[in-house]
């Protein structure tokens, strides 16, 4: 069903006061609807509804939920349903909700939530952010090397209720030390009197609790992991990270790096929630950097005022100049971007990645400037017009090519995110360079 005809259903069962019918409707839809079903009724409504859902499907929609919506229902929630949420939702999730909410309300989930998992969401809680301590969850199925499959399916049967995945097992040693893990398929087709210890596997990709959740996200991607066992410096495991995890870091990493690329500083919320003011500060700091900058290029125009008044055709193909360096560029840099992001290309890369679209600049700049040049024979029928426009075409292509290569992979090399080094920085710096190559090459042509 779409969002619209739940929330008429939901309206329609309560004006009827149909509670149980609507009961039995709320359990059936999925969880991750309730947000955008919350935001379709009124604010009366929302408490009744939440409050018609079992304990489980409860907690299931206060995950799901932002955290604007979970700090307003925990101000009007009883001690006992708070109690409710924080038995059944995972820690990781807990830990994650804590850290955003006021002091005031942090103090009332904490005092309604049990001593152990307490422990737990204050050691979450003192990892760095961005890290894999922060994305971690302490609910995982481990099991002893010595158990045979058999005993291995009581453990999982009594404990995987609670866990946040049972697909994967880890084997650990007394101390905690990981030997190694175990998935339900090997288990599945195995005898069952055959040890763990047997057909585990020791080879273990894992990550240590301060790697950047960036490169976590690399390892999902590149090994096709369902969860990722985190230790600590004695190789002891400490929990988890899991591929819903890992997916909802992809994402907050791509916005940042799409508001980087637009020249914008990274926001914290989401579009509607962030305030005029805020979306003003974050932006107007690169705009004045870029104006600044842009200016820079009217300069050079000015430089060559006497040129322009000889020649004001010339002025004509500014645009066309600036355009297509800038588009070069782009279309360069993005490439680029994306092979750092994805470890296809490394800083060691620059020249061969230079020299890779020096060849495509030439292929491109070749292909432009002829057809450039047939326009400008067909309206203008002026040869020399056509030569600067042709040879400034090719040398801004390759130039801005080169370009869009060396600013992200320097800004990598240099420590910054390559991301600040996309369209409008980049395509700034190629407008200054490519209109100075255009009135250089037109002032030596017509000996201005």
């Amino acid at each position: 069903m779409e969002i619209d005809d739940i929330v008429n259903k939901i309206v329609e069962l309560d004006d009827n006061r149909r509670i149980g019918d609507l009961h039995k409707f709320l359990e059936d839809v999925n969880s991750a609807d309730f947000p955008m079903i919350f935001e379709g009724i009124k604010d009366e409504r929302i408490m009744m509804v939440y409050r018609l859902l079992s304990k489980e499907k409860a907690a299931e929609v206060f995950v799901e939920l932002d955290h604007d919506r979970q700090e307003e229902l925990i101000r009007l929630l009883t001690d006992n349903e708070i109690k409710n949420i924080m038995n059944e939702i995972y820690m990781d999730d807990a830990a994650d909700m804590i850290e955003e909410m006021p002091a005031d309300v942090v103090k009332r989930i904490l005092a309604n939530t049990k001593s152990d998992n307490r422990k737990i969401i204050n050691e979450l809680l003192k990892y760095p952010d961005d890290t894999a301590g922060t994305l971690m969850t302490t609910e995982f199925i481990d099991l002893d090397e010595n158990m045979t499959v058999d005993q291995a399916f009581k453990v999982i049967k009594e404990k995987g209720l609670r866990k946040e995945t049972v697909y994967n097992c880890y084997v650990l040693a007394k101390d905690r030390t990981l030997l190694g893990v175990v998935d339900v398929r090997s288990l599945l087709v195995s005898e069952r009197d055959v040890f763990v210890k047997d057909i585990m596997d020791t080879n273990v990709i894992k990550v240590g609790t301060l790697e950047d959740q960036e490169e976590i996200v690399k390892l999902f991607d590149k090994y096709s992991c369902v969860a990722v066992p985190v230790v600590d410096k004695q190789d002891r495991l400490v929990g988890i990270i899991t591929i819903d995890d890992a997916i909802d870091v992809m994402q907050e990493e791509t916005l940042e790096d799409f508001e980087k690329m637009a020249a914008m500083k990274p926001t914290e919320d989401t579009y509607m929630k962030t305030s005029v003011f805020t979306h003003a500060k974050h932006r107007i700091t690169w705009l004045l950097v870029l104006m600044i900058s842009a200016m820079i290029t009217g300069g050079i125009i000015e430089h060559f005022e006497n040129a322009i008044a000889t020649l004001p055709l010339l002025v004509a193909f500014i645009p066309t100049i600036m355009g297509t360096g800038g588009n070069c560029g782009s279309q360069a840099s993005t490439l680029i971007i994306r092979g750092l992001a994805m470890d296809e290309i490394t800083t060691k890369d620059l020249l061969r990645a230079m020299l890779k679209e020096l060849k495509v600049g030439l292929l491109v700049g070749i292909g432009l400037s002829i057809i450039e040049t047939a326009i400008i024979m067909i309206q203008y029928h002026d040869l020399n017009t056509a030569l600067v426009i042709s040879a400034t075409l090719i040398l801004t292509v390759i130039v801005s090519k080169q370009l869009g290569v060396l600013l992200p992979i320097g800004a990598q090399k240099l420590g910054l995110d390559p991301a600040i080094m996309a369209a409008p920085l980049l395509t700034t710096v190629s407008d200054t360079v490519s209109v100075l190559m255009f009135f250089s090459i037109a002032s030596s042509v017509f000996g201005l």
